[in-house]
């Protein structure tokens, strides 16, 4: 088993593994996001940790960013690549696609699914 040197990261992205996110392509957004790294130069900034189920199925693929505390719902291999680009590289959150974001007290749900029923105005 590796043993990561992580001096120098700054973000971890977790990367939901759990039985219905790899139902719905979680391999190849893991494997996606990897490349758009490595594409970006960004592999010794950011380190990423395959999970196990992250809660939010009906979110699935999920994808959260830390230190930011930014949850991605519907992650394909695409947008994977899309949140590397304007989020990792550039700062900038993928809005479309966040579910949660910080706010005071803790999360604020932006989009994706609650009680059962998506958000108002929220695309999957």
């Amino acid at each position: 088993m590796t043993t990561w040197d992580l001096t120098g990261t700054e973000r971890l992205v977790l990367l939901c593994n759990g039985d219905t996110c790899t139902s719905r392509g979680a391999d190849a957004v893991t494997v996606a996001l990897r490349r758009a790294l490595q594409a970006e130069g960004l592999d010794p900034q950011v380190h990423t940790a395959r999970t196990r189920c992250l809660g939010r199925c009906d979110d699935g693929c999920t994808v959260i960013v830390q230190p930011d505390n930014v949850w991605y719902r519907g992650v394909t291999p695409e947008t994977a690549a899309q949140i590397v680009t304007e989020h990792l590289a550039a700062n900038r959150p993928v809005e479309p696609l966040v579910s949660f974001r910080p706010a005071e007290g803790g999360l604020m749900q932006v989009g994706g699914v609650t009680d059962g029923k998506r958000k108002p105005g929220r695309a999957r």
